[in-house]
């Protein structure tokens, strides 16, 4: 399988190379130059998330030297359950993504990222690593896990200082070692524009051996489509027909992962997009023009992005808006109704969620009021542990973290400061 860059202007390239380069020479993101398809049936023997994953994406890495080692990179790295429990309401489930080891979804994707780099070899390169990573709270986290203590590999998280919870704070800062956290002085647009100029320096990157572990990565998108795959074909299953999913959206990985499964055939109904006061998506989806803007701070940290940078796969997926706008259809939500969400979310729902996971709840009462019975499922992103100070004043009680993000927080943490500023950010690279 070829590779080739949503902008068109950057040869045709096999995934080694670019899940090594992360952006494309043209400055896009990369995409397969073809998608295989499937049936249900296909997966009739597989409930296995790392043997659905297997299966999945075997097309996808055929010809190329990773493709002997995909069984073990997805036993290795996909090893985390993604339970889909029912909620007390008709036709309503929750796809809960948060059993990894910090906490949230990006663990499935971080760690198989990790485990394909881990493998690539370049040969004559003697380099590190360096790994570049913006967030907006659970993607360096996630990143940092998987890549911590490995040889020949460098972590740089930067992380918008002040705008994320300080249970995610600490997390980023608590690895040490060859993970650094780096807090910017701007939000997190500032920081994945910093990272891509980073990725697009030709002097920088003649001196550093640079990748990226944010959802331009196609070594992060991939496997997001597993757990997809794995729920629709168990609803599937069960029940005959298919599942949507309501997914909180920042960066716009996780809905495009759905929207990729669906397009290699499984069975997966209606995808909605569900955003915080950060209205990007939800104003084009609704008709409007696409227009970036800066991002704005919520009690839904995660998804403070004013300009997802998927939005360039998506539209390379289609001929026309109208096209993507049939594909997909997009809420945003605002602090005072994640605030309700929360607060009723053990009454109505029978567990407790973080702020992210609250703006699908408010999605999907919103499609129920408007008279869609359809089957969904809301994806929960994050353990509701991360997010203590937001809960704290909405419930009576936080949920304790689990043992594994209880373990991180128990360690000391620490984070330099950076100015919202390249040459800053290029100097503390070559240090």
């Amino acid at each position: 399988m070829q590779f080739v860059s949503t902008r068109g202007m950057a040869a045709a390239t096999s995934l080694s190379a670019a899940l090594s380069a992360g952006l494309a020479p043209d400055g896009g993101l990369y995409l397969p130059a073809h998608w295989p398809q499937f049936k249900p049936a296909a997966f009739a023997d597989e409930t296995d998330l790392s043997q659905i994953a297997q299966r999945l994406l075997t097309p996808l890495f055929a010809g190329d030297p990773l493709a002997a080692a995909l069984p073990e990179i997805c036993a290795q790295s996909l090893d985390i359950d993604a339970p889909l429990r029912a909620l007390p309401m008709p036709n309503s489930w929750m796809l809960e993504l948060f059993h990894g080891p910090t906490a949230a979804f990006k663990d499935f994707a971080a760690r198989f990222l990790a485990a394909c780099l881990l493998r690539i070899e370049h040969e004559g390169e003697t380099r590190e690593l360096h790994i570049l990573v913006a967030t907006s709270g659970d993607t360096g986290a996630a990143v940092g896990a998987a890549f911590a203590g490995k040889p020949g590999v460098r972590v740089w998280i930067l992380y918008p200082d002040g705008r994320v919870s300080p249970r995610q704070a600490h997390q980023l800062g608590a690895f040490g070692g060859n993970v650094t956290a780096l807090r910017v002085q701007g939000n997190f647009d500032d920081c994945q524009a910093l990272v891509k100029r980073a990725l697009n320096d030709d002097e920088l990157t003649s001196r550093l051996r640079l990748s990226s572990a944010n959802s331009i990565s196609l070594g992060r998108l991939l496997p997001q489509m597993s757990y997809y795959a794995q729920a629709s074909l168990r609803h599937w299953r069960a029940h005959g027909h298919t599942l949507g999913f309501i997914v909180p959206t920042g960066n716009l990985g996780n809905g495009l992962a759905a929207l990729l499964a669906r397009r290699m055939g499984l069975p997966i109904g209606a995808i909605v997009l569900a955003s915080n006061a950060n209205a990007t998506l939800s104003e084009y989806f609704a008709g409007g023009d696409y227009t970036p803007r800066p991002g704005i701070a919520t009690l839904a940290n995660a998804m403070d992005v004013g300009a997802p940078s998927n939005f360039e796969r998506l539209r390379a997926l289609f001929a026309t808006d109208t096209e993507v706008r049939s594909a997909l259809s997009a809420e945003w939500v605002d602090d005072a109704q994640i605030r309700s969400a929360i607060s009723t979310s053990p009454a109505h729902y029978g567990t407790v969620v973080c702020p992210h996971t609250a703006c699908a709840l408010v999605a999907l009462e919103r499609r129920r009021a408007a008279g869609d019975s359809r089957d969904y499922a809301v994806v929960a992103t994050a353990h509701p542990a991360k997010f203590d100070t937001v809960l704290a004043p909405l419930i009576d009680a936080v949920p304790a973290p689990p043992p594994a993000l209880a373990a991180l927080l128990q360690r000391p943490s620490h984070s330099e400061a950076l100015a919202n500023d390249y040459a800053a950010f290029s100097a503390c690279l070559l240090r």
